[in-house]
C-alpha cells in the first residue's frame, strides 16, 4: 500500500537540479523527505484525505537555496541597523545615520553597515569628527561594505579607551591623523577594540535577533546556511548555544552548518564537532582569514598594489603557521575554509592544502577558498586538482566601485578577477553564497550577477566571457553547496530520499527578462518537510 503524502507540490516548471531546464512535474513529501518525483498523474497515488496539495501552474519549484557563506548574528544585527550602501556622499550617509538615531532613541549604540566611500563624490574616507557632529554623546560604529574596516565616532573611541598612545593590534590598524590622533577608521582586528564593548547583548536580545534572521531567510527561500567565523571583532556575537536551544525546541527553520575558527586548538574543535552533529545543526569544519580586501589594500598580493607600490598587503598570520594549522586540522579530518582574496593569499591557501595532502595523504577533504577574487593564472587549474571548492559571492564584483578596484590592482591583474566561468569549466566544485550582511541575503541577486556580469555602473559587463548559465548558477547555489559540505546525498536536488528543502518562486525565472530575476519573490518555502514561509493567499490549497 502506498504511503500517503503529507504534502504534494505540482507545477509546470519543476527544476530538480538533475537537468538544465525545468519540466512539468509533482513532488510528494512524507515527513521530512521527498518520497517521489514524477508526473502529476504518477504522484496522484500518493494523495490522501489529509494530503495538503499546492498547485503552482507556471511558477518555478526548485531545491531550497543553500547559502555557502554568511554570518548569522552579524547579519541579524544588520537587519535592524542603518544600511548606508545607497549613500553617494559622506553627508548623505550622515543624514541617514542621523535619521536612524532619531528613530531609535532606545539604542545605546548606533550601528551602520555597507558604506563605501568609493561611491562618494570625493571618494575620500570619512573621519570621526563628522560623526561627532550628529552623535556627540552616543557611541557609533559604521561597518564598511566589505566588513574589514569601520568608521567610529569619538564616543566609541573613548569607551574603548583608544588614544594616540594605543598600539595597533596584530593584523590591525588604528588609523591616525597628522597629529597622531585616532581619526575614526579602524582596520581589520583593530575593530575588535570597539566591538568588544558594542556587542554586549544579553540572551533575550540575541534570541530576538536570531528569530529575525530565521524569518528573513525563510522569506527568501534560504533553507540551509553556513555560519563562518568572521573575526575576533564578532566573537561576542557567538550564539551556538542559542542555535542548539532552537533545534531542541524544534524551532530551527534553516539548516545551520557551523565553521568556527581555525586557530590550532583542535581539542576545542573536536568537542564542537561532537556536540553539533545533527542534520539541522552541524559543525562541519574550520575557517580562518589569510588576508583582507582589495579596497583597503589589506588583501595579500604576489606583486605590489598598482596605486601604492610600497605595499602588497600582508597575511593575517605567518604563512608557516597557516600551513601548520592546515596540516594538523586536515589530519584530524576537518574541512578547512580560508578567506583569500588576493592572488598571494589564494596561492598560499592552495599551497597549504597541497602540503596537507603530501603530509597526510590524499583524502576527500573538500577544503574551500572563500571569495577567490584576484587569482594568478598559474593557480586556476589547482582547485580541481586539489579538490578545493570555489566559494564565491557573484554580487561582490558589483558592490565595489569598479574603477577603484581596478586602480588598486592594475589592468593586468584585472583580467583575472572573479573568474567564475573559467574556474567552473575546469571542473572545480563551485558553491555560491552572499557573505550576508556584507551583501543582501537575497540569493536571486547573486544569480542575476552570475548570469549577467553587470558591474557597479549597472550598465557595463565585467568580463562577459565569465558569465554562466542560469542552470549553472542555480546548481552552484544548491547542489554545489551541498557537495561542498559532504551533503550531496541529502540535499541540493529534488530526488526521492532527499531531505525536503524546497522553494517555490513567484515566477519561472527561466522565462522572464533577466533584469527581473533579483526582484522575483518567494511563494513558499519548505524546510525539512515543514512549510516555514507562505506568501498569504498565493498557493491554491486543495
Amino acid at each position: 500500500m502506498t504511503q500517503k503524502a503529507d504534502i504534494i507540490i505540482t507545477s509546470n516548471a519543476v527544476f530538480t537540479g538533475l537537468s538544465s531546464h525545468p519540466e512539468p512535474g509533482s513532488i510528494a513529501i512524507v515527513n521530512n523527505k521527498i518520497t517521489a518525483v514524477g508526473t502529476e498523474e504518477e504522484i496522484s497515488r500518493y494523495r490522501g484525505n489529509e494530503t495538503k496539495v499546492y498547485s503552482y501552474k507556471d511558477k518555478l519549484v526548485m531545491p531550497g537555496f543553500h547559502d555557502f557563506h554568511l554570518h548569522i548574528m552579524y547579519g541579524a544585527l544588520a537587519l535592524t541597523s542603518v544600511d548606508l550602501f545607497a549613500a553617494r556622499s559622506e553627508q548623505e550617509a550622515l543624514d541617514m545615520i542621523s535619521e536612524f538615531a532619531l528613530e531609535n532613541p532606545q539604542n545605546p549604540w548606533i550601528f551602520g553597515f555597507t558604506w563605501d566611500s568609493g561611491y562618494w563624490e570625493d571618494q575620500q574616507l570619512p573621519d570621526r569628527y563628522s560623526l561627532d557632529r550628529i552623535l556627540p554623546d552616543r557611541p557609533a560604529i559604521m561597518f564598511h561594505a566589505e566588513g574589514h574596516y569601520a568608521w567610529v565616532n569619538s564616543k566609541a573611541l573613548e569607551i574603548a579607551n583608544i588614544t594616540s598612545y594605543t598600539k595597533n593590534p596584530s593584523y590591525g590598524i588604528i588609523d591616525k591623523d597628522l597629529e597622531g590622533e585616532p581619526n575614526g577608521i579602524l582596520y581589520e582586528k583593530a575593530m575588535a577594540l570597539v566591538t568588544d564593548h558594542a556587542f554586549r547583548f544579553n540572551k533575550e536580545q540575541k534570541k530576538e535577533m536570531f528569530i529575525r534572521f530565521l524569518n528573513h531567510a525563510a522569506s527568501l527561500g534560504v533553507t540551509a546556511v553556513h555560519d563562518l567565523y568572521a573575526s575576533e571583532s564578532l566573537e561576542a556575537l557567538d550564539a551556538y548555544d542559542l542555535f542548539k536551544e532552537f533545534e531542541d525546541e524544534k524551532k530551527l527553520t534553516t539548516r545551520i552548518h557551523l565553521w568556527p575558527v581555525l586557530d590550532g586548538d583542535l581539542e576545542r574543535a573536536k568537542q564542537l564537532r561532537d556536540t553539533y552533529r545533527s542534520d539541522k545543526l552541524k559543525m562541519t569544519g574550520l575557517k580562518q582569514f589569510i588576508d583582507g580586501v582589495i579596497t583597503s589594500r589589506t588583501a595579500y598580493l604576489l606583486e605590489p598594489y598598482a596605486d601604492q607600490p610600497d605595499t602588497r598587503g600582508d597575511t593575517s598570520l605567518p604563512p608557516e603557521v597557516i600551513k601548520r594549522w592546515t596540516v594538523e586540522a586536515d589530519k584530524e579530518g576537518f574541512s578547512i575554509r580560508f578567506h583569500a582574496i588576493g592572488d598571494g593569499a589564494i596561492r598560499l591557501a592552495l599551497d597549504a592544502y597541497e602540503e596537507a595532502k603530501i603530509v597526510n595523504g590524499a583524502r576527500d577533504s573538500r577544503h574551500s577558498i572563500e571569495h577567490t577574487e584576484v587569482i594568478h593564472p598559474d593557480d586556476i587549474h589547482r582547485f580541481k586538482e586539489l579538490g578545493v571548492t570555489v566559494s564565491m559571492q557573484p554580487d561582490h564584483f558589483a558592490m565595489s566601485e569598479r574603477g577603484v578596484y581596478t586602480d588598486r590592482i592594475g589592468d593586468e591583474r584585472e583580467k583575472y578577477v572573479f573568474l567564475i566561468n573559467t574556474l567552473m569549466k575546469t571542473g572545480a566544485n563551485t558553491a555560491f553564497g552572499t557573505d550576508f550582511p556584507i551583501d543582501s541575503l537575497n540569493p536571486l541577486l547573486q544569480i542575476y550577477r552570475a548570469v549577467t556580469r553587470i558591474d557597479s555602473s549597472g550598465k557595463d559587463v565585467w568580463h562577459p566571457q565569465e558569465r554562466i548559465t542560469l542552470s549553472e548558477a542555480l546548481k552552484a547555489y544548491t547542489s554545489g553547496s551541498a557537495y561542498g559540505t559532504f551533503r550531496e546525498d541529502e540535499l541540493g536536488t529534488l530526488e526521492p530520499g532527499k531531505l525536503a528543502d524546497i522553494v517555490v518562486l513567484k515566477q519561472n525565472i527561466f522565462d522572464i527578462p533577466v533584469e527581473d530575476i533579483p526582484t522575483t519573490g518567494v511563494e513558499l518555502t519548505i524546510a525539512d518537510g515543514d512549510v516555514v514561509y507562505e506568501d498569504s493567499g498565493s498557493p491554491v490549497n486543495q
